[in-house]
């Protein structure tokens, strides 16, 4: 305990964070958490980055791309490959921190490769989302097999929200639930906050003059598009529908929303549905947000879900299903409406009444839609709620006090 106490008197600490994410190579929520903690940790230690892809030019960040002999074989093999190349880069660290299974091979090889300790973030786990077998086939047992080993050997876990650490208790019940530390997902609110110009909204055809909801997220099972798309049926036919959707996870789920998308322009007029499928920089993004009536979050398993939270930076009304760690930061009946769902218990998320949610969820949106003023003032309050509980310096000292207790 004495030298780990010294890397808080004297010597820096040197963290070294694993992530598949980092920017600009941002696709999901992981990869907006590592880009704000390692920001905001660095007045606190020596923070290194290791993430997966091109060669980055930002100071003490290194990528590694899949060895030379993997690169034809199974996604998940490719990661592992990356994942011990990684290990050996962070020899010298104090910490290892990893995040999502894509990352916590290399935090464990590195624990014991290193001797150090090895904190995970559980952003989303294996066992809750089978449907991931789609696109890894047999890859999938072993991204089970890397986030298991990780999270029950690891010397702590930090949970984004309350509901993800019951999430972990369930999926994985050896572990002990005094190593598991909530540390809530943030927000910039300086970088996510209105936007009322308008460049972006005319070049994508937005109507302003129409009452508006919009999607963004990725075209995947977790993120409940398909519901959504149905649930747009039942919305006044003045309604915009914008969505911000791409990535898909696999060709089965990119051609059932191609197909639910056909039948939602049929049935409403010729600029009724606005489908934007390329990422768009985080600016325009912003711009989109600012101007919406409604967000909405139909995942059928979120975590924490930090879209919502992006969403109510920007002063727009969310509804959300009430799953996961979504009720931890939409506020119901002040800055958004959850949405209620049973769900079957086989780990998939999936409404034991789909029927039932597509109409509750297409209830909450018109009820907000239908009464605009309501739907600004929730705005308001929502980013009012994401100033006061979720600033990334306050989640960098949090973060700082996990790595405290373990060495």
């Amino acid at each position: 305990m004495t030298d780990s106490h010294s890397k808080f008197t004297g010597d820096t600490l040197r963290v070294d964070l694993i992530s598949r994410e980092y920017p600009p190579e941002v696709y999901g929520g992981a990869g907006v958490h590592l880009e704000y903690l390692a920001r905001d940790l660095r007045p606190l230690a020596d923070v290194r980055v290791h993430c997966f892809g091109a060669p980055r030019d930002e100071p003490g960040v290194t990528a590694y791309q899949t060895p030379s002999g993997l690169s034809g074989a199974n996604a998940a093999l490719q990661t592992m490959g990356v994942d011990l190349e990684i290990a050996a880069g962070t020899a010298g660290t104090d910490l290892v921190h990893s995040h999502t299974w894509y990352a916590n091979f290399a935090g464990h090889t590195a624990k014991l490769l290193h001797g150090v300790p090895h904190v995970v973030t559980t952003h989303s786990l294996e066992p809750l989302r089978p449907w991931k077998a789609e696109q890894l086939g047999g890859g999938y047992a072993l991204s089970s097999f890397c986030e298991r080993t990780a999270i029950e050997n690891a010397d702590a876990i930090i949970a984004v929200s309350g509901g993800m650490k019951r999430d972990v208790l369930t999926a994985y019940p050896s572990v002990d639930a005094d190593r598991i530390h909530v540390v809530y997902n943030g927000i910039d609110t300086t970088q996510y906050a209105p936007d009322r110009g308008t460049d972006v909204i005319e070049r994508l055809g937005i109507d302003l003059n129409r009452p508006s909801v919009v999607f963004v997220g990725r075209i995947t099972r977790q993120k409940g598009l398909p519901y959504l798309m149905r649930a747009c049926h039942d919305l006044p036919p003045e309604t915009q529908i914008v969505l911000l959707a791409g990535a898909p996870d696999t060709p089965e789920i990119a051609a059932e929303v191609e197909g639910l998308a056909i039948q939602l322009r049929n049935a409403r007029d010729a600029n009724g549905v606005i489908w934007v499928q390329e990422m768009l920089p985080k600016h325009e993004v912003v711009q989109v947000l600012t101007h919406a009536t409604v967000f909405v979050c139909p995942s059928i398993y979120e975590p924490m879900g930090i879209v919502n939270l992006e969403a109510m930076a920007c002063e727009t009304a969310v509804v959300a299903t009430a799953t996961g760690g979504i009720p931890e930061v939409v506020a119901d009946g002040e800055t958004g409406l959850l949405v209620p769902i049973e769900q079957v218990a086989d780990g998939t998320g999936t409404p034991v009444d789909p029927e039932r949610f597509v109409a509750d969820l297409a209830a909450a949106m018109t009820t907000l839609l239908a009464d605009p003023a309501r739907a600004a003032s929730m705005g308001l309050a929502g980013r009012q709620r994401a100033v006061d509980k979720f600033s990334w310096s306050t989640i960098a000292e949090d973060t700082l006090k996990v790595y405290r207790s373990v060495l």
